[in-house]
């Protein structure tokens, strides 16, 4: 991880077949095209890999999310359950449909922990979007079970963890619909992307749809003779987008053993280090290993040993002081800062950002470092990654 570490002549052949034809807009223009559709290309290639019956492409992890809540039915006054440890766009996808995020612990695993969301249902719960976070999985069919014991809604935020399964099955298919992001610094990137995928027919055609003002994409080569069935809006990606992430697309095999390989060396080289032990992986097998996540005993041991990191030249991420990734530091939205007032503000009884406390939560991630794992890393740099590991340990 990231993806853009293999950048070559694949990627080139895909963007110059759209420059070749001067259609970069994914819809229509048959006659000029030469053939070349390339986000319908990925929307299969992604249904194919991940097993799932639908694919649909759009700008952004978020537009993917935004995309999918619609296209799910959730919208103003619902809540959705969320973890506190994730990317921003979670919650804001959350918000800018109206609905309202409500934060639930995360366990070990560092997804949500489907042993505490009784805590948080309300009347008001419509959905419960875990998010598969730093490569691999939440305990998702636990947390499937509690949905449909529940008759709430299962979205998969999986942006982080394309190319990661649980007993066979990949990551994003568990629930009504799964969510990727091939945005700059994705395991697969498309420059800006993202990725809907899901079992329901119906769940598909309200995402093709949205996602294109509510074009339903019947009208054949007339674009304007498409009819409306819903008010969307522009999520759409370029085909110059798609190509670059088609090609990288095909290279998400390699990209996953490699990341396995790399990791495992230096778990392995970490394995007899006394005071770290490792997140749990409900299915060590299906990791994508795009992170080595581990824990220290106590939070001032795990910003000693962060600091040792970065001064050995091993830096990585502290999640606990991370702005974009941890609830603690998100003040933006514990303040309500923002340009005009949100709809879910019309709410009666928002859950209170600003005084929320999650102890199991707090205590996992004040002794929680990633490191992330990269594709251009020779042998050497790996040996001289554990070395550098061992002196930040002083072993």
């Amino acid at each position: 991880m990231p993806g853009f570490e293999l950048f070559g002549d694949e990627e080139r052949k895909e963007v110059n077949d759209v420059l070749e034809t001067g259609v970069l807009f994914r819809y229509g223009f048959e006659g000029a095209r030469n053939g070349h559709f390339k986000a319908l290309e990925f929307e299969k290639k992604l249904a194919d890999i991940t097993g799932a019956a639908f694919s649909h492409l759009c700008s952004s992890g978020t537009a993917a999310l935004s995309t999918a809540l619609a296209a799910c039915g959730i919208g103003a006054g619902d809540e959705v359950i969320v973890p506190p440890f994730t990317f921003v766009a979670t919650f804001e996808a959350v918000i800018h449909a109206g609905a309202i995020p409500v934060f639930a612990d995360i366990d070990e695993t560092l997804c949500l922990n489907p042993d505490r969301l009784e805590n948080f249902i309300t009347p008001r719960t419509k959905a419960v979007v875990p998010v598969h976070m730093c490569g691999s999985m939440a305990r998702i069919d636990e947390i499937k079970a509690f949905c449909d014991q529940k008759g709430l809604i299962l979205l998969e935020d999986a942006c982080q963890s394309l190319g990661a399964t649980y007993q066979g099955r990949h990551l994003g298919t568990f629930g009504m619909a799964g969510c990727f992001s091939f945005d700059a610094v994705k395991t697969v990137t498309c420059g800006e992307g993202g990725g809907i995928i899901t079992n329901t027919r119906e769940v598909y055609d309200r995402c093709d749809q949205y996602a294109d003002h509510g074009h339903d994409h019947l009208g054949g080569p007339d674009r304007g003779a498409d009819d409306h069935p819903i008010i969307g809006t522009n999520f759409r990606i370029s085909e110059l987008n798609a190509a670059v992430g088609l090609a990288q697309l095909n290279k998400l095999d390699k990209i996953v053993e490699t990341q396995r390989k790399h990791k495992a060396a230096i778990k392995d080289a970490m394995a007899d280090i006394g005071d770290v032990t490792f997140r749990y992986l409900p299915d060590p097998f299906g990791d994508s290993a795009t992170f080595l996540s581990f824990f220290l005993p106590t939070e001032n041991r795990a910003r000693e040993i962060a600091k040792s990191l970065a001064e050995n030249g091993v830096p990585c991420p502290y999640w606990y002081d991370n702005n974009w990734h941890y609830f603690k530091k998100w003040h933006h939205l514990k303040e309500l800062k923002r340009s005009a007032p949100l709809a879910f503000e019309l709410a009666k009884d928002l859950p209170d950002y600003k005084n929320l406390v999650l102890e199991d939560t707090e205590n996992i991630m004040k002794r929680t470092i990633s490191m992330q794992i990269m594709l251009s890393w020779t042998q050497e740099d790996i040996d001289q990654r554990i070395k550098a590991i061992f002196k930040a340990f002083k072993i």
